[in-house]
């Protein structure tokens, strides 16, 4: 019996324009061999929400370079038990500065990879956790 691949959804949270990264990340999740849903730009915490609840993802990354990660996350973390999100990782990514890391692990977040962040260390980051998650 084959394992279903990891389901990542690669999300552009607000007003932000740039979404380079996202999809650099994006493509080497794909190529690591994981399932990857990409939101496209300048989506609401709620088209999200809904996206990783139909979906069924196992994995959200949120990818923010506006700076306006804190209200974005809490809007996101607001929807969290209305979706039945519980059981998923939540990544946040993007210009993130190291005094904000808390405030978001705080609201739920599971890991931050900043805009330098080795690709390597996403990946495995996700399998080496998801592992000991609790999967759908």
């Amino acid at each position: 019996m084959t394992e279903k691949p990891i389901k990542v959804l690669v999300s552009k949270p607000g007003l932000d324009g740039h979404d380079v990264g996202a999809k650099i990340v994006a493509r080497a999740l794909k190529e690591a061999g994981m399932e990857v849903i990409y939101t496209g730009l300048r989506k609401t915490p709620e088209e999200i929400a809904d996206l990783a609840r139909d979906e069924d993802v196992d994995v959200i990354g949120m990818s923010i370079l506006s700076g306006s990660h804190i209200p974005l996350c809490m809007k996101f973390k607001a929807l969290w038990d209305g979706h039945n999100l519980g059981t998923k990782m939540w990544l946040v990514g993007g210009n993130v500065p190291e005094k904000d890391h808390e405030a978001l692990k705080d609201l739920g977040v599971d890991a931050v990879f900043n805009t330098r962040s080795n690709l390597d260390d996403i990946i495995t980051y996700i399998k080496e956790n998801l592992a000991r998650w609790p999967r759908n």
